[in-house]
């Protein structure tokens, strides 16, 4: 179904041919229509579904025919960096009608934030946090707010912020369209829903946490200690030609970062402790090309839109599996193709196989041939993925022998996966392998 159908205004499809959106995704087919006409909606959908649109498209519809000078759609979102890239989607989708926008988010300056709110800006897209220092100061009014939107509810609520958003939600006028977007539906957030939300059209697309289908997902067992080399092998080899790679501290991903930049890998690092200058011009360094490699904690993993992102290392296995789900989706967006591989020690097995339990099979394991990993390999029992048991791995030249390696890895692959991880080494083959770029077709927007 095109786009023209949902009966928006031309100048908004104008805006849409020209992003390059050629139909829409299921969340937008389902959310537009709703929201274009007033209604509140409720829509749990996998990350990179297309959820800005969704919501972003609707409220400049229904702006577009309003008296200018008052703010009346307020977007939250949980980070600096989500706000930032929904602002510029707000302003592509939005060149050629008269409807403003501006973003506020801490790290920078107050001043320019304060003039949107003196000159009321059509839109707001906002942090929780910073929201409530303007609304604190009495030039911040949003009594002609007609629109909300709680965008990535679930991320808010798991980063703290819902006493922030229960606290904006009292100075907001009660008699408003609220749209409600998240990945996952914990009973906290389904309760916030229930309160804020009436009589709401539903969008259920996400009945539990999976990674896009376009995703080629495997693991590389291996030590704790060997990770930064194999990282930099992968990527000197060719192996990996570009990629966000997820660790779980600030620590970690300045410590890697520092190991690629010395051994000539340009590098970008995202995290809570970097000014939002330092984030920024990351984050357009990796899309600009500058930095092969963008380290980042999840303060990325939802919400940033890298276009044809090749691959997502979780340099670390993530603590939970929606933050798997998450990370692994900044690649294959918008029906695009990608690869996630994911770096896992010993001791990081049993997260591992909490994922695995959650997407209901067992990853692939693969390794990278005539890679040393030497008296590093972990001597832990491997999970036989067969029956359940416990083994103890074979010892010498870091192998680790897995259960009919070539059947695990055909499960659940398509054809394009299959090709991909048969030019890795399975791990009980590594020695015999030869090394080889990994191919596939180009990676771009559905």
């Amino acid at each position: 179904m095109p786009f023209a159908r949902f009966r928006l205004h031309a100048d908004l499809l104008r805006g849409v041919r020209e992003m390059g959106f050629l139909r829409p995704t299921a969340v937008q087919e389902q959310a537009i229509p709703p929201a274009a006409e007033g209604r509140d909606v409720l829509a749990c959908a996998m990350t990179g579904s297309g959820k800005t649109a969704a919501f972003v498209l609707p409220i400049l519809h229904r702006l577009m025919g309003k008296p200018r000078g008052a703010t009346r759609a307020l977007i939250l979102t949980p980070t600096r960096e989500l706000a930032a890239q929904i602002q510029a989607h707000l302003e592509q989708l939005a060149v050629h009608s008269p409807v403003t926008g501006a973003s506020v988010f801490g790290g920078v300056g107050m001043g320019p934030q304060e003039h949107a709110f003196r000159s009321g800006v059509d839109v707001i897209v906002a942090t929780p946090g910073r929201l409530l220092d303007h609304l604190r100061r009495p030039y911040a009014r949003l009594g002609k707010l007609e629109i909300l939107v709680l965008d990535e509810a679930d991320r808010m609520l798991d980063m703290g912020f819902l006493p922030d958003v229960r606290r904006i939600l009292r100075q907001l006028p009660p008699r408003r369209q609220t749209l409600f977007f998240c990945a996952t539906m914990p009973s906290e957030i389904a309760a916030l829903a229930r309160e804020m939300l009436r009589d709401p059209v539903t969008v259920a697309l996400q009945p539990k946490s999976a990674p896009a289908v376009g995703i080629t997902q495997a693991v590389y067992p291996v030590s704790r200690a060997s990770k930064p080399a194999l990282l930099l092998a992968l990527l000197e080899r060719g192996v990996v030609a570009d990629a966000i790679v997820f660790t779980r501290t600030k620590h970690r991903a300045n410590r890697l970062a520092e190991f690629l930049e010395k051994r000539g890998i340009p590098t970008g690092r995202i995290h809570g402790n970097r000014s939002q200058s330092q984030r920024s011009a990351a984050l357009a360094g990796f899309k600009a090309g500058r930095h092969q490699v963008l380290v980042a904690t999840d303060i990325v993993a939802r919400g940033i839109d890298v276009e044809a992102l090749g691959h997502v290392i979780n340099f670390d296995v993530p603590a939970d599996p929606d933050s798997y789900v998450h990370r692994v989706g900044r690649t294959a967006r918008a029906e695009a193709t990608g690869d996630a591989f994911t770096f896992v020690s010993a001791e990081e097995e049993p997260d591992l196989l909490a994922i695995e339990r959650v997407l209901g099979r067992t990853l692939p394991r693969v390794t990278l041939p005539d890679f040393d990993y030497g008296a590093a390999a972990p001597e832990r029992p491997v999970r036989d993925s067969a029956r359940g048991a416990a083994r103890v791995p074979a010892t010498g030249a870091g192998r680790r022998e897995r259960p009919s390696p070539r059947r695990e890895r055909a499960s659940g692959l398509d054809a394009r996966q299959r090709a991909i991880l048969d030019r890795h080494a399975p791990a009980s083959e590594m020695p015999r392998a030869r090394a080889g770029r990994m191919k596939g077709p180009r990676r771009g927007r559905g």
